[in-house]
């Protein structure tokens, strides 16, 4: 099938009617929070990414308290996080620009959050859309495998990807789509064995099998 601007209008309905009202499903209730959540989710699930801050979160919620922890505290109470050492570096180093540059506050712009360590655009773009109310779409795997699937933005990098998306999506929808392409991935377009069986968008999609 040939992927045409009409069928991803159709494979956008359908998602949209699908997985309406879906969310992060990272835990957090601060604007800092939810910056270390994502952090700490590059290449760990947000189960294990939830684990970890629902036990660091109630003492370590500013900017300043985990600035006073330390490196080797901070990787201790990640450790079951992957990547803890870098990650506890980038986030001690995040945390002092965010005390010395904006107050101890999260910034709000693009460009200001890819400065700080370990913010890359995946993490920007989630924080932008999820905080500030800024049409985002954020490229992470299952989004870049979904996409990829139905050849609604194809690309071998995750800007590409992006990019294509942006093009195919209508802005104001772009936040949203980007929770339904995360949630159609985890629970029915599997990296392994996608199910295809149980998949609204099977009859428009050129990889599902349709049997």
């Amino acid at each position: 099938m040939r992927v045409t601007k009409a069928v991803k209008a159709q494979m956008l309905d359908i998602l949209a009617r699908t997985y309406a009202g879906t969310k992060t499903a990272l835990h957090y209730s601060s604007p800092f929070e939810l910056l270390i959540a994502v952090v700490l989710s590059a290449q760990c699930t947000d189960i294990r990414v939830n684990k970890i801050t629902a036990r660091i979160f109630p003492e370590l919620n500013t900017p300043a308290k985990i600035l006073a922890l330390g490196q080797e505290r901070l990787e201790e109470a990640i450790r079951d996080c992957g990547l803890f050492r870098s990650k506890a570096k980038n986030i001690l180093e995040t945390c002092r620009i965010l005390c010395t540059e904006y107050g101890g506050e999260v910034p709000a712009t693009f460009d200001e959050l890819v400065k700080l360590p370990g913010v890359g655009r995946k993490t920007a773009n989630v924080v932008l859309s999820q905080l500030f109310d800024v049409p985002a779409i954020a490229v992470d795997t299952h989004v870049f495998r979904v996409s990829n699937r139905l050849k609604l933005a194809t690309g071998a990098t995750p800007l590409e990807v992006e990019q294509g998306l942006m093009k195919a999506i209508p802005r104001h929808q772009w936040s949203q789509a980007h929770h339904w392409l995360i949630w159609h991935g985890r629970l029915v377009c599997k990296a392994r064995v996608p199910e295809c069986d149980n998949c609204p968008l099977v009859s428009l999609c050129p990889s599902g099998k349709k049997s």
